[in-house]
C-alpha cells in the first residue's frame, strides 16, 4: 500500500520521509493551529484519524507498518479556529506493553515472546496457552449507534470518546456474532445500520465468510451490538485457507464479495503459532493458480446467489463504490496486479531504507490500478475491466452516493502521492500537489445545502518532514477543483495515519 505510493514521487531530501514512521508522544491538551485561508463557516466538527504512533517498546522494535501502537488524532474546527489533539488508545496491547516495558501481544508482523525473567517452565507453558489476539485498533474509526469505535481486523473493537479521545472499553464481537474477525471498512446506511464481513467456520467445519448486520440506534438506548446478527454467508473456495478480506461492496440491493488469491493458512495459524512464535504475516500465502472470484448476495432477504465469476489474480484492499445500472452491477475497485501480497513490502526496515532502495523495492511490488467492472445480475457470465487511473485510499460522497450511480472519486494518487479527484465516467483527473509533502487519505465532507455530488470539501493531514516549523497541517481543498481553501498548521510532527472519519 504505502511502499508503492512512494514509487513515482518526486525525489525528496534523503531520509526526510522516514519521519512519518517515527514514534511520537501524545499531547497533554489540544494545541492551537495557525490558520491561513478561510475555513467555511459551516465546517464545524472534528476530523478523527488513527494510525501507528509508537514503533518500539523500550529496546524492542515493531517490524511492520501495521504493528505500531494505535494513536488517535483529532482536528477540531469551530468558528474558523482549529485545534489539534492526540492520545494513544489504551488497548490491552498498549497498556500491558507499557507496564511490562516489552512487546507482550503478537502484532501483525512482530512476534511477542514470553517474559525472559520467568523461569524456563513458565516460558515453556506460555507457548501452549493458545493464541492471544491483538486489540491494537490502528486502522479505522466508525460509529455504531451513538458510540464510536476504533478497530483493526480482529474480533476486538475499542469504544472511544470522540471528544476527549478517552478509551472506554474493549468489545469482543465473538460474544455476539459467529465471526473470527471483521474488516475495518464496514458500510453504514442512512438510518445507522452497519454491515460488515468476516470469516468463520460454517457447517461441518467448512470455512465461510459472514455478512453481519448491526441495527441502528435503539429507541430504548440499548447497545445495538447486542442485537447484531449474521445476515448471509458466502462459501470459501478453500476449506482451511480463507482469503484476506479488507473491504467489501454494497449496492442498494446486493452485497459484493471479492475473494482474492491472498490466503491465510489456518492450519499454520492454529498450530505453529503457539509452538514457534509465528506472527500474522507468517501465516499468509498466495495461491498463484486461484485467480480472483466475485460473489454476490441479496440484502433483503440475505441470500447467496449460487453463481460466481473468476478473473485474473489481483490484490484488493479498498472498494471505491458499487451500484446497480440497468441489470448490471458496476464494481469499482483499487486493485494491485498479481497474487504477491502487497503487505510483504510494508516492513518498516524496507520503508526506512535509503530512497533509492525504497524505489527498487517498490518496483518489485505489485503495481496498482483502478478497475471498473460490469457484472450482469441475471446471467453472471462475463466480466470486463477498464483501468482508469492509479490511486489508493478511495473516498466518495458516501452519505449520498454509497451504492448508487456516482461520478466522482477521491484518493491518493500513486503517481505523485497527492490527493486526486477522478471522474469515473470521463476518466478526467485533477490533482493537488506541493513539494516534499505527504498527505493522508482525503475525506469528503458535503456542504450543507449541496445540490451537486462534488459540492463540498476534502480534508487531509499533510506532513512536511523537512520543515523545522509547523511540519504538519490540516489541508482543506475544494472538492470541485482541488483548489486550496485553507490550511491549519501545527508545530508538531504527525506520523502516518491510515483511515478515519469526519464527525459534524
Amino acid at each position: 500500500m504505502w511502499t508503492s505510493v512512494f514509487i513515482y514521487s518526486i525525489e525528496h531530501p534523503a531520509g526526510g520521509y522516514k519521519k512519518i514512521f517515527e514514534s511520537c508522544e501524545e499531547l497533554a491538551e489540544p494545541i492551537p493551529a495557525h490558520v491561513s485561508g478561510k475555513i467555511p463557516a459551516w465546517l464545524t466538527g472534528s476530523l478523527l484519524r488513527v494510525g501507528p504512533g509508537l514503533f518500539e517498546i523500550g529496546d524492542e522494535p515493531f517490524y511492520h507498518l501495521f504493528d505500531g501502537q494505535a494513536l488517535m488524532h483529532k482536528f477540531d474546527l469551530k468558528d474558523g479556529h482549529v485545534t489539534y489533539y492526540r492520545r494513544f488508545i489504551r488497548t490491552d496491547a498498549y497498556v500491558r506493553a507499557m507496564t511490562e516495558k516489552r512487546i507482550v501481544i503478537t502484532e501483525f508482523g512482530t512476534t511477542a515472546y514470553p517474559d525472559p525473567c520467568k523461569n524456563i517452565f513458565s516460558r515453556f507453558f506460555t507457548y501452549f496457552q493458545g493464541i492471544e489476539v491483538t486489540d491494537n485498533c490502528l486502522v479505522n474509526i466508525y460509529p455504531i449507534g451513538e458510540d464510536f469505535y476504533a478497530c483493526t481486523e480482529t474480533n476486538y473493537i475499542t469504544k472511544v470518546d470522540p471528544d476527549t479521545l478517552e478509551t472506554i472499553k474493549k468489545v469482543d464481537l465473538c460474544n455476539y456474532l459467529s465471526v473470527n474477525g471483521v474488516t475495518a471498512h464496514p458500510h453504514t446506511e442512512p438510518d445507522g445500520t452497519v454491515y460488515n464481513i468476516g470469516n468463520c467456520f460454517g457447517k461441518n467445519m467448512s470455512l465461510a465468510y459472514n455478512i453481519v448486520k448491526i441495527p441502528p440506534p435503539q429507541d430504548d438506548k440499548s447497545d445495538p451490538i447486542e442485537k447484531s446478527k449474521v445476515l448471509v454467508q458466502f462459501p470459501s473456495s478453500e476449506r482451511f485457507k480463507p482469503s484476506y478480506v479488507h473491504s467489501f461492496g454494497m449496492t442498494e440491493n446486493y452485497f459484493v464479495f471479492v475473494e482474492t488469491p491472498v490466503k491465510i493458512n489456518l492450519l499454520k495459524f492454529l498450530t505453529s503459532w503457539s509452538i514457534r512464535g509465528t506472527n500474522y504475516m507468517d501465516c499468509f500465502e498466495s495461491n498463484d493458480k486461484m485467480g480472483t472470484w466475485f460473489h454476490l448476495a441479496t440484502k433483503n432477504p440475505g441470500e447467496y446467489i449460487d453463481h460466481k465469476f473468476r478473473t485474473s489474480a489481483f490484490n484488493l484492499f479498498h472498494h471505491i463504490n458499487c451500484y446497480e445500472d440497468q441489470g448490471f452491477i458496476v464494481v469499482d475497485l483499487c486493485t494491485w496486479k498479481g497474487h504477491d501480497f502487497v503487505y510483504n513490502y510494508l516492513y518498516l526496515a524496507n520503508m526506512r531504507q535509503n530512497w533509492e532502495e525504497v524505489k527498487k523495492a517498490a518496483m518489485r511490488a505489485p503495481q496498482p490500478e483502478v478497475q471498473i467492472s460490469k457484472k450482469k445480475i441475471e446471467n453472471i457470465s462475463s466480466l470486463g475491466f477498464v483501468c482508469v487511473s492509479a490511486f489508493e485510499f478511495p473516498q466518495i460522497n458516501y452519505k449520498k452516493y454509497c451504492g448508487k450511480n456516482y461520478t466522482f472519486a477521491y484518493g491518493l494518487g500513486l503517481n505523485h502521492f497527492v490527493p486526486d479527484r477522478l471522474n469515473v465516467k470521463s476518466k478526467e483527473t485533477w490533482i493537488w500537489q506541493e513539494p516534499d509533502a505527504y498527505p493522508s487519505e482525503p475525506l469528503f465532507v458535503q456542504s450543507p445545502d449541496a445540490k451537486d455530488e462534488d459540492e463540498g470539501v476534502l480534508m487531509s493531514i499533510v506532513v512536511k518532514p523537512g520543515v523545522t516549523q509547523r511540519p504538519a497541517f490540516l489541508l482543506i481543498l475544494s472538492a470541485t477543483d482541488l483548489t486550496e481553501i485553507a490550511r491549519a498548521e501545527v508545530d508538531v510532527m504527525i506520523p502516518v495515519t491510515l483511515h478515519g472519519m469526519y464527525k459534524p
